[in-house]
């Protein structure tokens, strides 16, 4: 029998509609508009999504999404969406109204979707991400709903979140074995507010903070007073503040406990172009290496020795 061949006039035009289909892929995938409600998750799915696609964030780097007030420009992009991202658990309390009024047909992705969450004086505790394995799950839900919404790049997102995942997973067992190093009694810090329970449970450390989980609410005095009351008699190695609260209260703490200021953790944001956090992974490694680093300096000089007064200077609030 003979043998039959495409003409090249053929193979020309099948070749053609190959490349016509692709392009047609990545110029839909390129107006895929993505929404993210604050840097970090922002952050976590463009290392999912690739380059395929580009990502909004809503509340931007060192900036609070606690108490964030979405402007007309933020309302406009949600309308435009096709997918927003929100952490849930009740993180963004404007959220909900923002996506109503915008009149958005977007599909919202709740991140935090499988993650138990943690209480915190009875309250749900919205920063989860300040786990890494909640950090994995959060990569995995992600790359379901990316799949879902965009097939045609399934493959590549998924890989993506393999990889990311795979890469978090070896960053926490690093600090696991860090962390074992330590003293049980040797792993109390104070933070700004309470952003790290879920750090703390991961692995085994104690976080104390004059403020609950909301930036927003104040501490009384009574309880400002039994805080510092509190640390005179525990073995805290330092204390912290964080990228969006105002340092007064952390460096008041530390005047009246002689705790060393430990310097500037990153809890609910990122931080700007060139700051030590301008990653999820950055961040995760500058908060750990800082917390890490006051709790081995205060193990070695022991209890009594570690909660005098250092001589550093006090945070500013532009530092």
């Amino acid at each position: 029998m003979p043998v039959l061949t495409p003409s090249p006039r053929r193979t020309f035009i099948w070749a053609l509609s190959c490349v016509l289909g692709l392009m047609a892929q990545l110029s839909f995938a390129r107006e895929l508009r993505v929404v993210a409600s604050f840097s970090i998750l922002a952050d976590i799915v463009s290392e999912v999504a690739g380059e395929a696609i580009e990502v909004e964030s809503i509340v931007g780097p060192d900036a609070d999404a606690h108490i964030y007030q979405p402007s007309v420009a933020d309302a406009i992009a949600v309308a435009d969406a096709d997918i927003v991202f929100v952490n849930g658990f009740g993180f963004e309390t404007w959220a909900g109204n923002l996506i109503s009024e915008s009149a958005s047909d977007a599909v919202v992705v709740i991140a935090t979707e499988g993650i138990t969450p943690i209480e915190v004086g009875g309250s749900v505790d919205p920063h989860a991400w300040n786990s890494l394995k909640n950090g994995m799950v959060y990569a995995r839900n992600i790359a379901a709903s990316l799949s879902d919404i965009a097939p045609w790049l399934a493959d590549q997102v998924n890989a993506n979140a393999q990889a990311y995942v795979q890469r978090l997973e070896s960053i926490d067992r690093d600090i696991a074995r860090r962390v074992s190093r330590l003293p049980e009694a040797s792993r109390t810090v104070v933070t700004s507010h309470d952003a790290f329970g879920y750090l703390a449970e991961d692995y085994g450390l104690t976080f104390l903070a004059p403020k609950g989980i909301d930036t927003d609410a104040e501490p009384t005095a009574q309880k400002l007073a039994e805080l510092i009351e509190q640390l005179k008699n525990v073995d805290a190695a330092a204390i912290f503040a964080e990228n969006v609260t105002s340092p007064a209260l952390i460096n008041q703490i530390a005047l009246e406990t002689g705790l060393e200021v430990g310097g500037r953790l990153y809890s609910d944001a990122l931080s700007v172009r060139g700051g030590p956090a301008k990653s999820y992974v950055d961040m995760f490694r500058h908060n750990v290496d800082s917390i890490l680093e006051a709790l081995e300096s205060g193990s070695a000089r022991g209890s009594a020795e570690g909660r005098k007064i250092y001589g550093q200077p006090q945070l500013t609030a532009m530092e």
